[in-house]
């Protein structure tokens, strides 16, 4: 068995070059250099990834997102958060944490909800009174719910990479997650308490403002829930799904909140390219190191050792859990599930884990590492562009990561969590 590339591809990782092309990289060394396989095989694996049809839903529904946040519905979306929560103790971190919520379905990506979080509610709270590093915190930790939301693009990526239904994914997303916005909630409203954060508002908001919010917003709470509508009666595919989350996009931001202009269509595409050409990226190398690893039968051996150690479900579940806890802290979510799931998904099959529960954890883990040091992406994008010192949001995380872990024992422990909707939705 050959292992120089995998070697290759850590020692690159260690150096900080990108995953994309620390994966082409090693992969593109293998076929030049080993002799077993040509290398036009190598270009056949890079194409041949792209082909996919359920792999269209993540340009569509990223797309989507970014039309419907320049048309005005996050602003919108803010105003119905605070209405509900604005009172409670805590009041702009427990926004935070309504808002990811919502926005779930809107912007796919936990990085791009951490950064437009960060620049809508960060400067506010510092201003309010929070410390810097707390508002960083809870918009980072905040964000990692977006992951769990359909249809976030880590669900999108897992589904094609164990080749599962996108559809029962999506809709095993939803209690997950808002059973992670309760946690973060809880955890925000102790700590509020002991430090002395003092609500925005004594009071709940009057029906009538509390129905005006409501209205505001019921184009961008609508669109979720016509998805899973949608998929549970099979109206449409998760793909065709995106080009109509598009659609209805463009319809909202030109007719209903006129917002819309053509204008703002080259930085709509360029956000929208940037976001999906570095996931394409990632997912082209990786089919050919993948296909490295099937050849040198490296997830044979792997699946082989683990099954060695233990054929107890939970105790592979521990194992694989503190694995992805340790490689999120270096590898940024979306990269680690298109890395890790061709290997450990079929080993938890053969365990008798459903590869929807066990896509459910992964998800979540790999995405908790976007909050955690040395490399989380979610903690240092709401650092910078709040501009303060990353470990001073780290520091300020701690009590909210500890929530986050309770709710990814309870994912682990409590299958039922993930797997009762989409059992009674899409038997």
């Amino acid at each position: 068995m050959i292992l120089w590339p995998m070697a290759l591809m850590l020692g690159l990782l260690v150096m900080s070059v990108p995953v994309a092309f620390s994966l082409i990289a090693a992969s593109l060394l293998f076929f030049q250099l080993g002799g077993a396989l040509p290398i036009d095989l190598f270009a056949q694996r890079i194409v041949s990834s792209t082909e996919s049809f359920p792999l269209l839903a993540l340009p569509f529904f990223v797309l989507a997102g970014s039309i419907m946040n320049a048309a005005g519905i996050t602003r919108r979306l803010l105003a119905l958060a605070d209405a509900f929560v604005g009172h409670f103790t805590g009041g702009l971190a427990q926004v935070s944490v309504i808002l990811a919520t919502m926005m779930g379905g809107l912007t796919a990506s936990a990085n791009a909800d951490a950064a437009m979080l960060s620049k809508m509610l960060g400067p506010t709270m510092i201003r309010r009174g929070y410390p810097a590093g707390f508002a960083a915190a809870t918009v980072a930790c905040s964000s990692v719910i977006v992951a769990m939301i359909p249809p976030g693009i880590g669900l999108i990526v897992y589904a094609f990479m164990a080749n599962v239904s996108i559809g029962r994914l999506f809709i095993a997303g939803i209690v997950p997650g808002l059973v992670v916005a309760v946690a973060l909630m809880i955890a925000i409203y102790l700590v509020s308490k002991r430090r002395g954060y003092r609500p925005e508002r004594t009071h709940m908001v009057s029906g009538r403002q509390l129905w005006t919010a409501f209205r505001e917003a019921i184009w961008a709470l609508t669109l979720p829930l016509f998805i899973v509508i949608g998929l549970r009666y099979g109206v449409f595919t998760p793909t065709e799904a995106g080009a109509i989350a598009v659609l209805y996009a463009i319809g909202v931001g030109i007719f209903a909140h006129r917002e819309l202009s053509l204008a703002q269509v080259p930085e709509i595409i360029r956000d929208t390219v940037t976001t999906i050409s570095i996931v394409m990226l990632i997912i082209c190398g990786a089919s050919a190191f993948g296909y490295y690893m099937v050849w040198e039968q490296v997830p044979t051996q792997i699946a082989a050792a683990l099954i060695a150690t233990t054929d107890d479900p939970l105790v592979f579940f521990l194992i694989v859990n503190l694995i992805f806890l340790a490689i999120g802290m270096f590898i940024e979510g979306t990269a680690a599930i298109i890395l890790l799931t061709p290997i450990l998904a079929p080993v938890a099959v053969s365990l008798g884990i459903d590869p929807i529960h066990f896509g459910i954890v992964t998800v979540f883990n790999l995405t908790l590492g976007g909050v955690t040091p040395p490399v989380g992406t979610l903690t240092f994008t709401a650092s910078s562009v709040l501009r303060i010192p990353v470990s001073s949001a780290f520091r300020h995380s701690l009590p909210l990561l500890a929530a986050l872990l309770v709710v990814l024992v309870l994912l682990t422990l409590v299958p039922a969590i993930s797997l009762t909707l989409p059992n009674l939705m899409m038997p």
